[in-house]
């Protein structure tokens, strides 16, 4: 048990996307040794979460904006490892921060997904079992976490997302955000679930209006995809 805890607390050291690198299956993007990383198929139609969240947004959400993260993670891989064989590293600023960057978008995005189900076929209510023990222990009541939460992810500066964490060392639960999908990180903690407040993920429907996205939001959330993530880590 410790060793595993190590190794997912090591597996941090590079941020976000540095987990987008590692073998956790959260995000499940790491891709077999010489291939490149992959869109991952959405785990129900466009629009299975309506009327939360529409069609159109979810297929241009998924197709279009997680596909320039995998596409910006794999050209900025590709360029790191020609930096690597020719020995020029004039350039390993801008791409260490082009991998930090999408591979933060990718990992968080292929979580983003799973943690959504439509209304009443999975979706929504409120959790049970060790998620609820953790809010619990961590919060003192699943309507405090919520409205913690929702105040984290509607205050996010700009584009970014409101994150809930399992912080490896103390054994609880943090809630905290990403600006873009990389900067704030929580050191020593990794994302079980999370709400993407960039523009993209809302604006068609819900316009400038975030709050009642997130609030909408609460309805798809896949509770037995957040406990799976938490009893990874454990």
């Amino acid at each position: 048990m410790q060793d595993r805890r190590s190794f997912l607390t090591t597996s941090l050291a590079a941020g976000v996307a540095a987990v987008a690198s590692s073998r956790i299956a959260i995000g499940s993007v790491t891709p077999p040794p010489g291939n490149k990383h992959e869109l991952p198929t959405l785990p129900y139609d466009y629009a299975a979460l309506e009327p939360h969240i529409d069609a159109q947004t979810m297929k241009l959400h998924h197709d279009k904006h997680h596909l320039a993260y995998v596409n910006g993670l794999n050209k900025a891989e590709e360029m790191l490892a020609l930096a690597r064989s020719s020995g020029d590293y004039a350039l390993i600023q801008h791409w260490t921060k082009q991998a930090t960057f999408h591979g933060g978008g990718h990992w968080l995005h292929s979580m983003f997904w799973k943690t959504m189900a439509p209304a009443g076929n999975g979706g929504g209510g409120e959790p049970d079992g060790k998620v609820k023990e953790l809010i619990r222990d961590s919060f003192g009541t699943y309507a405090t976490f919520r409205k913690q939460f929702t105040a984290a992810a509607l205050s996010v500066e700009g584009s970014g997302w409101g994150l809930l964490h399992y912080h490896m060392e103390d054994e609880r639960l943090v809630i905290g955000q990403a600006e873009n999908q990389q900067k704030l990180t929580t050191w020593g903690a990794i994302p079980v679930l999370g709400i993407d407040v960039w523009e993209h993920a809302y604006y068609l429907k819900y316009q400038n209006n975030r709050q009642d996205y997130i609030e909408a939001w609460w309805n798809v959330v896949n509770w037995k995809q957040v406990e799976m993530n938490l009893l990874y880590l454990l």
